[in-house]
This record gives structure tokens, sequence and C-alpha cells, in this order.
């Protein structure tokens, strides 16, 4: 069974550093993505709206993993604000727990902490995550005290 640990960072200057720290425990690299708000959304057709599109297919790939509504608004809001994603997935869950580790140690965001005044940062870039066709929710968890949050489907 598959097992998701995923931290929201308030910036994305530092996530290429934390993608390289989980890839070093093992990680392949389709278990490891990023995720940070276009900068630019394209329109797919006349009656388009292709952030609202874009969130709303990221919510239901966080909602199909588990995330509960508030944990999903959360996600989305931080990537609103500039914020970045990274999701470590991975049938070893003694990985998953040493990616977990990593996201945190370089400040995943506790996303109960994520309310604010938005800032005026510069659009970011946008890497597509990687999700199996057949995941199935099985459950959730969090560490007490800890930004990132593990997700098992």
């Amino acid at each position: 069974m598959k097992k998701t640990a995923i931290g929201l960072f308030k910036t994305a200057e530092h996530v290429g550093d934390v993608v390289r720290d989980i890839e070093a425990l093992g990680f392949t690299r389709n278990g490891v993505s990023a995720v940070e708000e276009p900068g630019v959304f394209d329109p797919n057709g006349v009656m388009s709206f292709p952030r609202l599109e874009y969130e709303v297919e990221l919510g239901h790939m966080l909602r199909k993993m588990g995330a509960k509504k508030e944990e999903t608004e959360a996600y989305i809001d931080g990537l609103r604000r500039g914020g970045a994603l990274v999701f470590a997935t991975d049938d070893d869950e003694k990985k998953v727990d040493a990616a977990a580790n990593v996201l945190n140690r370089h400040g995943a965001v506790d996303i109960e902490e994520t309310t604010g005044e938005a800032p005026n940062l510069p659009p970011l870039r946008h890497q597509p995550v990687r999700q199996p066709e057949d995941a199935v929710l099985a459950g959730r968890s969090r560490q007490a005290g800890s930004g990132a949050r593990f997700f098992v489907w």
C-alpha cells in the first residue's frame, strides 16, 4: 500500500534542496514531486477558468489521497500565497517516515498556521503531481507537532 508524506512550504526557494534530500533516501524521481502555483494559467476553452480548474484538480487529488476539506483548502491557499507542496510516495513506510523528517527539517508548515494576509509574491512555476490512476483512500495520519502529514492510499 502506498504512503505519502506531504509538506507545505511558505516559498519555493529551497524546494529543490528538499527534493534532492528526499531522493537521496532512495526515492525514485516518480516518487517525489513538487507543486507550485503556475505563473500563467492557459485557458482550455471559451468558458475556461484555468486557475479554478487547476485548484479543483489539485483538490480532488488531495482528497482522493485522504486530505480533509480543511487540509485541502490550506494546501491550496498556501500555493496561492506563493508556497509550494512537496510529495514523497513509496510502498516502504520507513522511507516515507524518513522523507517526512526531511520535510520537517526543511521547515514544512503546520497547516493550522497558514492563515493571515497573503504576501505580494511573484508568480511561480508548476511541476505536475504524479498520481497513480488506481489510488484508493485508505486513511490518513499526522504526527503531533509536525508540518508533514501522511496519507496511506
